[in-house]
């Protein structure tokens, strides 16, 4: 499964799925149904407004452990081509 997301209007009951996605989708789907989840304008700017300022304390409090992770080194943070 992979999630799509775009802004759009509701016309007529009707949710328009831009053109970029058409085919996408046509494609991964066929004739099956798709799952579709609505989020408001004002729940969307809190979402957005929550992401954005919590997103650095989300990592600090819950960091991430990958296996093998080495750090890189004060000279290669500084290489450049």
């Amino acid at each position: 499964m992979y999630a799509i997301e775009f802004r759009t209007k509701i016309k007529n009951g009707v949710i328009e799925v831009p053109k970029d996605y058409w085919e996408r989708l046509r494609r991964e789907t066929g004739d099956e149904q798709v799952r579709v989840i609505l989020l408001t304008a004002e729940r969307l700017e809190i979402e957005q407004a929550e992401m954005e300022t919590d997103f650095i304390e989300q990592l600090l409090t819950n960091p991430l452990h990958i296996p093998d992770f080495k750090p890189l080194s004060r000279d290669e943070v500084h290489d450049r081509p």
